[in-house]
């Protein structure tokens, strides 16, 4: 993984990280404009990891015919007012039939994130060391 240190920066970003600033800045005018686009990107990140907790829940992804008469199944959602370092958000949380589902990213009345940032970070860790591993540039393949 390369790194890149931007110039007159302290910031070290890899190559995929200067991807992802490149795709911000794009149709941002102002640091108002940015800090609208992380707000958005932070929620859509933790809608998306509750829908990954629920289809590891489920043991089917979405839409999946495994689902079809498995005793419990996806059963629309519950919305949420979250804070964060970026204000207050909006999300949607999957819920089951059954009522069984947990999340662990965004526990039941929990609505401040202060935790959730470094579980956020984590993740984004592991799946990064899981490419490595799959692409052969990190032992433990």
């Amino acid at each position: 993984m390369e790194v890149i240190k931007m110039k007159r920066s302290k910031h070290i970003l890899t190559d995929k990280e200067m991807e992802l600033v490149s795709l911000l800045m794009q149709d941002c005018q102002s640091t108002g404009d940015i800090q609208a686009k992380l707000k958005r990107l932070f929620a859509g990140t933790i809608e998306q990891m509750l829908e990954a907790e629920m289809d590891e829940h489920l043991g089917y992804e979405k839409h999946s015919t495994e689902g079809d008469n498995s005793g419990n199944s996806r059963n629309g959602y519950n919305h949420k007012t979250i804070i964060s370092d970026y204000g207050e958000s909006e999300i949607a949380i999957p819920r089951d039939r059954n009522g069984e589902f947990e999340p662990k990213v965004l526990e039941k009345r929990q609505t401040q994130t202060d935790e959730i940032e470094q579980k956020i970070m984590a993740q984004h860790v592991r799946c990064a060391n899981a490419a490595l591993r799959a692409s052969g540039l990190l032992a433990g393949a």
